[in-house]
């Protein structure tokens, strides 16, 4: 079935070229990074036997881009995005070269990899605040799906595809591999997109402090503006089965290999539902369904007050992934575009941490409710959760929407950058 002829294609997006070279400059990012937790994981529990510390240095590949979030992603509209991905990308390869090499320090090891981490957050900041200029109207939405799936699968695939690779290889020259894909990346970048200004001139440039404040004040500045973060926020919060995938289909009767279908189940839906929605939804209809969305996603997670077994379960996750991840796509889309260009990379890192801050808080509230409560009732829990949050959210919006206050966002968001 082909899309009606008034929609952007993917076609039409590939066949922009810096786009891309963004795509596969971040393409290989994530094919390393997935490739690099797989060899530290293994590198670190050989030295040490310690599953401890294992999650340790797991956790310090994640952790770290919260403060790089807040303290960092500014530095994508002080500076030209393009230089601030390309400077990014040979710091994060050095670094990992220096992983690579043999009998460091496990105290080392950790501060090299938290640097890694820390140094992630204003390479996507600077991507996201690039691709509006990259991709005009309607092609920005279906250039985020296609991040959107492309991102999914390759975190699907990434962690068996590193397994395997693991098998032929020493962890040593895998964490080499990574570091050639960042050279790669800022190749990419470098030679394939074009040099601009940076987006807040020196008249509009403040200082350090001032720079991460503003991105707060921006994201705040209207009822719109707040629903807008407070519906990706939510979509971070709700996919907990993840967290407590294995307790849940134990819980369930089934067995270990059951887990890793589960576990599958999030991604599946958001590749299935990122495709539906950018090739067939009417554009001017998107962002009208980021609450019925919301809700969608946390409705298929009330059944877990059933006990459903993990077969039903599967295919209930494969639903919640499919509209919670098109429901963060637009709401996402929605706030990139409404920020000024001075402040977006700034106040996108910010959303994103906090994105990111509840991928990390949902599975630990499930973990202690799952030994309350259970795991499948966990997931119910959080499906009411879900449903309540999304209701205030959806009324502001709605509000927005009819009142025409959205049109207006980019007047009042600039307004907040001097309050």
């Amino acid at each position: 079935m082909a899309a009606p002829p008034d929609r952007v294609t993917f076609r039409e997006v590939f066949g922009i070229a810096e786009f891309r070279a963004l795509w596969l400059a971040e393409l290989l990012s994530i094919a390393g990074d997935q490739l690099a937790r797989v060899a530290l994981s293994i590198l670190v529990f050989t030295a040490t036997g310690s599953a401890t510390l294992t999650g340790l240095t797991y956790a310090l590949t994640f952790a770290p881009s919260l403060l790089g979030g807040i303290f960092l992603t500014g530095l994508a509209d002080r500076f030209s995005r393009r230089t601030v991905m390309v400077v990014v990308d040979l710091l994060r390869a050095g670094l990992i070269v220096l992983v690579a090499l043999p009998a460091l320090p496990f105290w080392v090891v950790c501060v090299l990899v938290g640097a890694v981490s820390l140094l992630n957050p204003p390479f996507k900041a600077a991507q996201l605040a690039l691709l509006p200029q990259v991709l005009e109207g309607d092609r920005f939405v279906v250039g985020m799906g296609v991040r959107s799936m492309t991102v999914q699968s390759a975190q699907l695939l990434g962690f068996a595809g590193g397994g395997a690779l693991l098998l032929a290889v020493d962890p040593h020259l895998a964490l080499a591999i990574d570091a050639a894909t960042f050279l790669l990346s800022a190749a990419f970048v470098r030679f394939g997109v074009q040099a601009r200004p940076p987006a807040a001139s020196a008249e509009k440039r403040k200082s350090f402090f001032a720079m991460i404040s503003t991105g707060g004040r921006v994201a705040w500045s209207s009822p719109a503006l707040r629903a807008l973060v407070l519906f990706t926020w939510l979509m971070g919060l709700l996919p907990v089965y993840e967290g407590i995938a294995a307790p849940y289909v134990s819980a369930a009767g089934g067995g270990p290999e059951l887990v890793g279908l589960l576990l599958a189940a999030d991604p599946v839906g958001s590749v299935i539902g990122t495709f539906v929605f950018t090739r067939w939804v009417p554009a001017q209809a998107r962002p009208k369904l980021i609450a019925p969305l919301s809700a969608l996603c946390a409705v298929p997670m009330l059944v877990g007050f059933t006990q459903p077994g993990t077969p039903l379960s599967i295919v209930l996750f494969v639903l919640s992934g499919a509209f919670g991840s098109v429901a963060l796509l637009q709401a996402t889309a929605s706030l990139t575009l409404a920020v000024p260009d001075e402040n977006r990379a700034q106040t996108m890192g910010l959303s994103n941490t906090g994105l990111t801050t509840m991928l990390g808080v949902s599975p630990l509230i499930g973990g202690l409710l799952t030994d309350l409560v259970g795991p499948q009732t966990t997931v119910g829990i959080f499906g009411v959760a879900g449903v309540v949050l999304t209701l205030p959210l959806a009324v502001a919006w709605h509000r927005s929407m009819t009142t025409g206050t959205t049109s207006r966002v980019d007047n009042e968001a600039p307004r907040a950058e001097h309050a």
